[in-house]
């Protein structure tokens, strides 16, 4: 089990918005390594028991909807620089808002950890849920990046939250490590 050593020296919010920054990097591209693998998995099993379920006519494809990150990126390209996103570079722009996202939150996430411990109890698990919470079932769906969370599996947000408790478990370790360095 983690827990929170005892702080050594005053709080750095400057030492601990990096050690952040890193953790969040670091954490989302841990966190799409898994859904990766997670996605794969799933792709098997789905193909699996469609074979058994189902006529090789009658079988379809899964959505096309693309990425909330790829529809960020494309309104930002739009609103910001005036011009539409190529298609050609919607999926490294899509992960450059996923990245970006990663590093905001966990240097948000960083410098709250030095100010009061609390926001790191739980091994990040607790940072983790709430960066779930807050982008992917309030400001991602308010904005209409995508559907409502009404309109979603239960399956596809069991996916976001382990997903999100990856990404909060491996920021607090990366966060922790690179603190304790500086």
């Amino acid at each position: 089990m983690i827990t929170n050593p005892p702080r050594t020296g005053a709080p750095d919010i400057l030492k601990g918005l990096i050690a952040g920054v890193a953790g969040g990097l670091l954490a989302s591209l841990v966190m799409e390594q898994f859904q990766a693998l997670w996605s794969k998995v799933a792709e098997e099993i789905k193909r699996a028991q469609a074979a058994a379920d189902k006529p090789k006519s009658a079988r379809g494809k899964g959505s096309t909807e693309p990425p909330a990150t790829v529809k960020a990126a494309e309104v930002i390209s739009e609103n910001v620089f005036g011009k539409k996103l190529p298609k050609k570079r919607k999926e490294l722009a899509g992960g450059a808002v996923h990245y970006a996202m990663g590093m905001a939150s966990g240097a948000i996430y960083g410098a709250l950890a030095e100010v009061t411990p609390l926001a790191s109890a739980g091994a990040g698990l607790a940072f983790g849920t709430g960066v779930w919470l807050s982008t992917d079932e309030a400001i991602v769906p308010a904005l209409g990046l995508s559907k409502s969370p009404m309109q979603v599996p239960v399956s596809t947000h069991a996916y976001a939250l382990v997903s999100h408790l990856v990404y909060g478990f491996v920021t607090e370790v990366v966060r922790r490590a690179l603190r304790q360095a500086l």
